[in-house]
C-alpha cells in the first residue's frame, strides 16, 4: 500500500477529530439505526471503532496482543468512544513512533508493518468511517482537501480482487460510480455506495460531487 509522508499522523488526528465531533451529535434514539456497514447499527459501528483506536493504539507500542481489538462494552458510546480517540491520538503522537514497527493482528499474523504504512490504514478507515456515521446522521463530513488527497491515494492502493470477499474483510469490492466529489470517490473505491442514505430520508441519485 502507498505510505504517505510524515503528515500522516497529522492527517490521521484530522480525521479521528472529525469522527469524534460527528458521533458527539448521535443521541440514544441514532444508536439502533442502520449504517452503511451493512451487519452493524450505529451501536455496533461506534464498538467496532473504538474497538479498532485501542487495537492500534497498543501496535504503536509493540503490543501485538489480538485481544487488544476486541469489542468491549459501551456504557455511553459517545463518552468511551471519545476516551479511545484519545487513547489512539496519543499513542500516534509519542515521540519516535514513526520509526516503530506495528504488529497489526488483525490485518496478518506475524508480520510487522512500518509506522507510516499502518498509521496510514487508520487513517483511510476513519476517513470512511466518519463518512459512515455523518451519513447515518443525515450529516456531512467534512475534510479539506489535502487531507482527502492523501486519503484517495491511500484508497486506490487498497488491494482488491478476492480478498474483498473474504469473511471479515476490512472492505467490500469497489463501487462503480460517476467520478465526483473526491470523498465519494473514497468510499466507492473502498466499497461504499456514496448514494447510501438512511432509509428515513430521501435518496441520492444521479453524479455526486
Amino acid at each position: 500500500m502507498h505510505m504517505i509522508s510524515d503528515d500522516v499522523v497529522a492527517l490521521d488526528a484530522l480525521a479521528v477529530r472529525a469522527s469524534v465531533e460527528l458521533v458527539a451529535r448521535a443521541r440514544p434514539a441514532d444508536m439502533a439505526r442502520p449504517t452503511p456497514c451493512t451487519d452493524w447499527t450505529l451501536h455496533g459501528l461506534i464498538s467496532h471503532m473504538t474497538a479498532q483506536h485501542y487495537g492500534f493504539a497498543a501496535a504503536a507500542a509493540g503490543d501485538g496482543d489480538l485481544a487488544r481489538w476486541r469489542p468491549r462494552r459501551l456504557s455511553d458510546p459517545v463518552a468511551d468512544y471519545r476516551a479511545s480517540a484519545d487513547v489512539v491520538l496519543a499513542a500516534f503522537s509519542a515521540d519516535g513512533v514513526l520509526d516503530r514497527q506495528f504488529p497489526l493482528p488483525e490485518f496478518a499474523t506475524g508480520p510487522l508493518f512500518p509506522a507510516r504504512q499502518a498509521v496510514s490504514f487508520h487513517f483511510v478507515d476513519y476517513v470512511v468511517h466518519s463518512w459512515d456515521v455523518a451519513k447515518t446522521l443525515g450529516l456531512e463530513a467534512d475534510f479539506t482537501p489535502q487531507l482527502l488527497d492523501a486519503a484517495l491515494r491511500v484508497a486506490r492502493a487498497v488491494p482488491g480482487g478476492k480478498a474483498r470477499l473474504a469473511p471479515g474483510a476490512a472492505f467490500c469490492p469497489a463501487v462503480a460510480w460517476p467520478d465526483g466529489s473526491p470523498l465519494n470517490q473514497i468510499v466507492a473505491v473502498l466499497g461504499r455506495s456514496p448514494g447510501w442514505t438512511r432509509p428515513d430520508l430521501p435518496a441520492v441519485t444521479g453524479r455526486a460531487g
